[in-house]
């Protein structure tokens, strides 16, 4: 019910974080996946650090802001298949409401809820085409708990938890399916310097019930569930990954 085999997918954000977790897990379940980001020499760094670990990986660098398409030619061998799309890229930018104009809050929602319809939108030919497509969007607890001071991108996790539903409703069918993930407090690479302060901890102890940060391997196992034939009749979903944060008073 787990197995990837001879599937083809694609994770945007992959090249490190939670987003190379999910390639990993996916590549492990026996898919073959191509890891997007704009650095191709990162990625090929990555790719190669794995494949000597016995992970492969493909590439297919570019921006999802303005290279969709051939972000999916690059992953999909100029057109020949796609049956998965994790789209887990995304950036913050952690200014109030004083202080971000309205041009900076526009950039914020182009990159992590437009560029994600148009990354869906580019792909679903490819994903129609499959006998079990999975488009698999990367939200946040920020979707539906928000902190004071990043108003974007919680309008913009939000948003994409919106377009989750509305895209299942709308494109869900037998052999397609739309689901969304939302991560909690990982640590990540991006987030050690956080996860390692005693202070920051004491919060973790009172907010999420298993009082510690998520590892960043835990998201896997969500993104292969998603992703795979045992989740055939799940749609419309978000599937919260934050050790209780979000259910606790």
């Amino acid at each position: 019910m787990f197995d990837l085999t001879g599937r083809t997918a694609l994770v945007t954000g992959g090249g490190r974080g939670l987003g190379l977790e999910m390639a990993k897990a996916l590549a492990k379940a026996g898919a073959s996946v191509a890891i997007n980001g704009r650095s191709r020499t990162a990625l090929e760094a990555v790719r190669d650090q794995l494949a000597s670990e016995g992970v492969i990986l493909e590439v297919a660098p570019g921006d999802v802001v303005t290279d969709a398409e051939r972000i999916l030619d690059d992953a999909t061998g100029n057109g020949q298949a796609l049956d998965i799309l994790i789209h887990a890229v995304g950036v913050r930018d952690r200014r109030g409401t004083d202080d971000m104009d309205a041009a900076g809050f526009a950039t914020l929602i182009n990159t992590d809820l437009t560029a994600a319809y148009g990354m869906a939108k580019a792909a679903l030919p490819y994903l129609r085409r499959s006998d079990a497509g999975r488009l698999i969007f990367v939200t946040s607890i920020a979707a539906v708990a928000a902190r004071a001071g990043d108003p974007a991108y919680t309008a913009a996790k939000g948003g994409l938890e919106a377009l989750t539903r509305s895209l299942a409703v709308e494109l869900g069918s037998d052999t397609l399916t739309v689901n969304a993930i939302a991560p909690g407090w990982f640590a990540t690479e991006t987030n050690a310097a956080l996860a390692a302060d005693p202070a920051l901890q004491q919060f973790v102890d009172i907010r999420i019930p298993l009082k510690r940060w998520g590892r960043p391997e835990e998201i896997a196992p969500a993104a292969v569930f998603l992703a795979s034939p045992a989740a055939s009749f799940v749609n419309g979903i978000t599937l919260t990954v934050d050790g209780g944060m979000t259910v606790q008073m």
